[in-house]
């Protein structure tokens, strides 16, 4: 397993999918084997530098997805899909399996260690103090899911509703937002800085810590953190320096745990690309009355017609814009989507086990396909 891991630096391993016909900004991976089931996955690039990253790992015991939505630059949410799931399984493996403690374990320890990035890079790259990354987690081991998130990444369970509709699904949300657009978590935030009265501002058309984030928890957004990256000189000739009594953010994930039940049906893991276009209810009934192969790369497709609509266009036109431009448009977009089969036979499920180790990553970069140059230009520079 820690062999499997370790090919998350691998180009090899990352571009098991292809591009979407028609459309040069989107990559998917129609239908995959993991232990319990199938899954797909797709992406599709709005940013000059695609800031979402990726990766599904599959073994015959366990299933981990990971969605990292990345702001300010893509080095945090590369860097977490390098690190993140190789500090799960180490911390998994100390303690006799997956828990919540080792959950927070291997998000505290992903985080320091981009922290040690920061400081040594500062000096070529001071910008890299500002770049942050959401962070959504889930895992599935011996019939129990846990799922993780820092920001605003959403995860859903799509469960087959009981009595009179049971040809109904119901969705049920599986993460908590952190983003100060929710009142609740805006309070939260302000019942911390009770001395800081423009700790959340009203900005840009909508609600921002210090005027500058939405999201609450992140990988990265150092200098949202330690005030000793705002004072340093070097950052100062780069960006407007923000003064700080204590960190306006954290990285204190948000952990659900739940064991899994016959009447579960499938998971749907996105970056907020995908939420900001399609309501939850719509996203899980896609999911539920259509076939298997090629769904999220289906649900990429309604979130981008949902964009073309609302401007006033055809979704042919959508697909033709081109990178950098097309954020003007919408975000970066990542789904995955995981079937639960547990109504399976045992010799399906024998079937899948067998077929079931392996790593599938997202691109780098849908544009140029490039799966590994982003990371070597960040070490090369550092270096």
């Amino acid at each position: 397993m820690m062999m499997m891991l370790r090919s998350l630096s691998r180009p090899l391993e990352r571009c098991l999918g292809v591009r979407a016909g028609g459309d040069a900004l989107m990559w998917h991976a129609d239908l995959k084997p993991h232990a319990s089931g199938d899954f797909s996955i797709a992406v599709v690039q709005a940013n000059n530098c695609l800031e979402d990253q990726s990766q599904v790992f599959t073994s015959p015991f366990a299933t981990y997805v990971g969605v990292y939505d990345g702001h300010g630059g893509p080095e945090a949410s590369r860097f977490v899909n390098k690190h993140l799931f190789p500090f799960l399984h180490k911390f998994a493996t100390e303690q006799g399996g997956l828990s919540a403690d080792v959950i927070k374990k291997a998000f505290n320890a992903t985080k320091e260690e981009f922290l040690r990035l920061v400081k040594r890079s500062l000096s070529v790259r001071p910008q890299i103090a500002s770049v942050g990354s959401c962070c959504l987690v889930g895992a599935i081991s011996i019939d129990v899911l846990y799922v993780a998130n820092l920001g605003d990444s959403r995860a859903f369970l799509g469960r087959k509703a009981s009595g009179d509709k049971e040809n109904t699904v119901v969705a049920e949300r599986l993460s908590t937002d952190h983003n100060v657009g929710v009142e609740e978590v805006r309070k939260e935030v302000e019942e911390l800085h009770l001395d800081d009265s423009h700790i959340v501002v009203y900005t840009r058309g909508v609600w921002r810590i210090k005027g500058i984030i939405q999201v609450s928890r992140s990988i990265g957004d150092v200098y949202l953190k330690k005030p000793e990256f705002y004072r340093d000189p070097i950052f100062q000739q780069f960006g407007n320096p923000v003064p700080l009594k204590r960190p306006v953010i954290t990285a204190e994930p948000s952990i659900l745990i739940r064991k899994l039940k016959p009447q579960d049906q499938f998971l749907i893991f996105a970056s907020d690309g995908l939420w900001e276009q399609l309501s939850d209810e719509a996203a899980v009934n896609i999911v539920f009355k259509n076939p298997r192969a090629g769904i999220a790369r289906r649900l990429v497709r309604a979130a981008l017609q949902e964009v073309a609509k609302k401007r006033e266009m055809r979704y042919s036109d959508i697909k033709k814009i081109k990178k950098g431009i097309r954020r003007h448009f919408h975000d970066d977009i990542t789904v995955i989507v995981i079937y639960l089969d547990k109504h399976r036979g045992s010799f399906c499920n024998k079937i899948t086990k067998q077929n079931a180790m392996g790593c599938t990553v997202a691109p780098v970069d849908i544009y140029s396909f490039n799966a590994d140059g982003g990371d070597e230009d960040l070490l090369q520079k550092i270096t």
